[in-house]
Formats: structure tokens, C-alpha cells, sequence
């Protein structure tokens, strides 16, 4: 039996989705812990390539229980064409539960949240528009509504009564936006709570029943560990917490119960939206990694929107071990790097004005953003990675890749994606059983 959480531990979109798929053949239950639609995991099995949003990329897998948690915010029109989906492709949704505590996306966050990032102008924080933020608000106010409330009209009802009419002033005017009609909104969100009736339980009573059978249940986090509303770039971040704290608190489960944190990073760095990026290349290199046109092109599951591009940063992957306790990691898309003569890594930060050197993130926000980062060159190995299936079969140079950035983060690297099918990856250690990181000294530190 083992409890596992798999973390982003960059800007999100490193490749959770594959890993979760390696790892969810042997889980038995899959949970999604925090987020919403705001979330892209795509998985490819051979000429079919599966895009999920809201649901565990577990239900690939026929008999696994998969659970979006209280820790979700869920839009309920979105979930039930996500269902729809599913079940065109010939996927079963019999192992499917949704959390009755989990609060529900409104219209009027959907129009909130879009009309809030316009009035921000060149502040803007870069978000999905999918009424993340604003439902989180509601959530944390107390003034939210979650799945349970949707079963019951009557309760239903006496909510939008409450809430819509201050919800309304806001709207007209604050960003002179047409007011909502709360029985438009209780007959159209009634109708979604007897369309996902079937679903709705008590997710938390089902993982602790799953702990207690001795069931391997694998945490699946969405965005990640530099997004985290806590631990993030903020304010461009999310409005949850995808780091592996956040786990326990989403999915209603006690600490002691985890037995493992994998961490999934690119081989390189990418971020879509808003924020610092310390390591972004904006010119030929930044064309090169983000692959456009490709099936393996760096654009945004969700958005759309093509993701900025960068080299690996050890600084931000220092900061991803020591904030979710990684015991591992799995490196994705290191075949993106097999057309590089040099690979750059940042393995520090530089204050332009003062000349102090930064090995780790520094504390205030505002003075990450004014870092230049220094870099270490490293050759590149120009050799195809895509056929290799064990770690012997790399080039040299791409081993010795991985063996710096291991070095430099202080942790194992147990799994590497060489591409985007299921079969198109590199099990080094096993990700889930493998001995538990112990703390080390640590790799040598910039000094100047």
C-alpha cells in the first residue's frame, strides 16, 4: 500500500498528466485536490490523445475510483460536458465521485472573474477567466455555494436570494455589466445538481475507507508549486494551494497518512501568463522549446495561450524540494532538448544593483523580479532521445543532464519522459516504492 502525492513543482503544464497515468495503473483510488477547469492534463495513448480539466486522468483506467475533492471548486456545466466527453471516447464514468462539499462556480464568478483581470490593465495577473478566483473568494467569505446545496432547491433558492442581489450591485455598477435573474440561475443550476446527483458523496469518508483497506491512492495536483495562493509568485498565482500541503487539506486526509511526494518538472521551465520568469528566452531559443506547430507544441491545455519558454531553473527547483518535501522527481520532456548544441541551467540569481548572489528564492516577492540569473553551460548531447526506454540508452551528455540537475536540487530523479505517449518513458528507480529522500548536504553554492 502507499498514499502518494504528484506536485508540480514549476509554473504548472510540466507533464502531471503523463505521470499520474504511470503511476495510476497501480492506484486504486485517484484524487484531484484542489483547483478547477483553470486545470489542462493531456494524456496520449496512441492515435488518441485525451484532454481532462476537471476529472483524474485515473479514469483511463476501468475500476479506479477517482474523486474530485472538497479542496475543488467545480463548474458544474463544464463537469457534466467533461462527463460527455468521456463517454463519447468510450470511457467509463462508474468510478467517478464528486465531493458534496466542493463550492460551485456561478455565473456571476465567471463574469467577475473576467471583468476584475480587464480593469487591471497592465496589472493584470494573467488568469484563465474560468471563475476560479472569485468562487475561492466566496469560499473563504463563507458566502459560496457547494454540490450539496444544488440537490436542494429550497436551499438552492434561499442562497441566490441572499447573495445574488449583492452580487448584482457589483455588476452593474462597478463594471456596468447587466444584472443576473436569480430563477434563471436556480432552474438552470437545479438541473445540474440532478444531472451529477449520481455522483455526489462524501469523497472524504470513501479515501479514509480506502486508507483503511490498505488501498493505494495517488493525490493529483493541478497548476503548480510556483502558483500556490501561499508559497507562490504572488500575486500571479492561483487561488488554491497545488503543493503537496494542499493535498491533505483538499482531499480531507491527515498528513500521516502520505506516504510519498513526487515533484514533475520539464526538463526546461515554462510559464503561461502573468508573473516573473527569471529564465525566459524571448527570441530564437524561446521558438525553439515551445516546439510551435508540433504535436508537442507549448501551448495551453485550458487557454490556448502559447506558454512562455525558459531554461531549468535550480533556484525555483531548490525552493519546489524544500516546500513539498519531494522524494522524487519526474523530468518530462527532456527530448525537447535533443536539438540543443548548449543547455543552459540557472543555478543562481544575481541583484544587478547590489551583486548579491541568491541560491535560494528570495523572500520578498519584489526583489525576485529585478534577478538575473546566472547560468551554467552544459553541452548538449544532438542525439534523438525518443526511442530510449532505459536510462543506459541516453546519451551520455543527456545522463549527465539529469545527474546535474539532480546534484543541484539535492534530490533522485526516479522517472524521465522522452515523449508524449504513455510508452515514451524512462523508469529509473521505482517513483512509488523507492527509498525515501534523506536530507544531505546539498549541492555546492555560487559564491562572488
Amino acid at each position: 500500500m502507499a498514499n502518494v502525492i504528484v506536485v508540480g513543482s514549476q509554473f504548472g503544464d510540466e507533464g502531471k498528466a503523463k505521470i499520474t497515468d504511470l503511476l495510476a495503473k497501480n492506484a486504486d483510488v485517484v484524487v484531484r485536490y484542489q483547483g478547477g477547469c483553470n486545470a489542462g492534463h493531456t494524456v496520449t495513448l496512441g492515435d488518441k490523445t485525451y484532454k481532462f480539466h476537471l476529472i483524474p486522468s485515473g479514469i483511463l483506467y476501468p475500476g479506479t475510483i477517482c474523486v474530485l475533492s472538497p479542496g475543488m471548486v467545480i463548474d458544474p456545466k463544464a463537469l457534466i460536458t467533461e462527463i460527455e466527453h468521456i463517454l463519447s471516447q468510450g470511457l467509463d464514468d462508474s468510478g467517478l465521485r464528486v465531493s458534496a462539499h466542493a463550492h460551485v462556480t456561478m455565473p456571476y464568478h465567471l463574469m467577475l472573474d473576467e471583468a476584475e483581470e480587464e480593469s487591471r490593465g497592465e496589472a493584470k495577473i494573467g488568469t484563465t477567466k474560468r471563475g476560479i478566483g472569485p468562487t475561492y473568494a466566496d469560499k473563504c467569505a463563507r458566502s459560496g455555494i457547494r454540490l450539496e446545496d444544488l440537490l436542494d432547491a429550497k436551499v438552492l433558492q434561499a442562497k441566490l436570494d441572499w447573495l445574488l442581489p449583492r452580487k448584482n450591485i457589483i455588476l452593474e455598477r462597478l463594471y456596468n455589466l447587466p444584472p443576473l435573474n436569480a430563477q434563471a440561475i436556480l432552474e438552470e443550476y437545479a438541473a445540474y445538481g440532478r444531472a451529477l446527483s449520481k455522483y455526489v458523496v462524501d469523497t472524504a469518508a470513501i479515501i479514509f475507507k480506502a486508507v483503511q483497506e490498505k488501498k493505494n491512492i495517488l493525490f493529483e495536483g493541478a497548476q503548480g508549486t510556483l502558483l500556490d495562493l501561499d508559497h507562490g509568485t504572488y500575486p500571479y498565482v492561483t487561488s488554491s494551494s497545488p503543493s503537496a500541503g494542499g493535498a491533505c487539506v483538499g482531499a480531507g486526509v491527515g498528513p500521516t497518512m502520505i506516504d510519498r511526494v513526487i515533484g514533475v518538472a520539464k526538463a526546461y521551465s515554462t510559464r503561461v501568463g502573468e508573473g516573473p520568469f527569471p529564465t525566459e528566452q524571448t527570441g530564437e531559443i524561446g521558438e525553439q522549446l515551445r516546439q510551435t506547430g508540433t504535436a508537442w507544441a507549448e501551448v495551453g491545455t485550458t487557454t490556448g495561450r502559447p506558454r512562455r519558454c525558459g531554461w531549468f531553473d535550480c533556484v525555483l527547483g531548490r525552493y519546489a524540494v524544500r516546500v513539498n518535501g519531494l522524494d522524487c522527481l519526474a523530468i518530462t520532456k527532456l527530448d525537447v532538448l535533443d536539438q540543443f548544441d548548449q543547455i543552459k541551467v540557472c543555478v543562481a540569481y544575481k541583484d544587478p544593483v547590489t551583486g548579491q548572489i541568491y541560491n535560494e528564492l528570495p523572500s520578498i516577492g519584489s526583489a525576485f523580479q529585478h534577478l538575473e540569473p546566472i547560468y551554467e553551460d552544459l553541452p548538449g548531447w544532438r542525439q534523438s532521445t525518443r526511442k530510449c526506454r532505459q536510462a543506459k540508452e541516453l546519451p551520455n551528455l543527456a545522463n549527465s543532464y539529469l545527474e546535474f540537475l539532480s546534484r543541484e536540487l539535492d534530490v533522485p530523479i526516479a522517472v524521465v519522459s522522452v515523449g508524449p505517449e504513455r510508452g515514451d518513458t524512462i523508469v529509473i528507480e521505482d517513483p512509488i516504492h523507492g527509498p525515501k529522500r534523506v536530507l544531505v548536504t546539498g549541492p555546492a553554492k555560487v559564491s562572488q
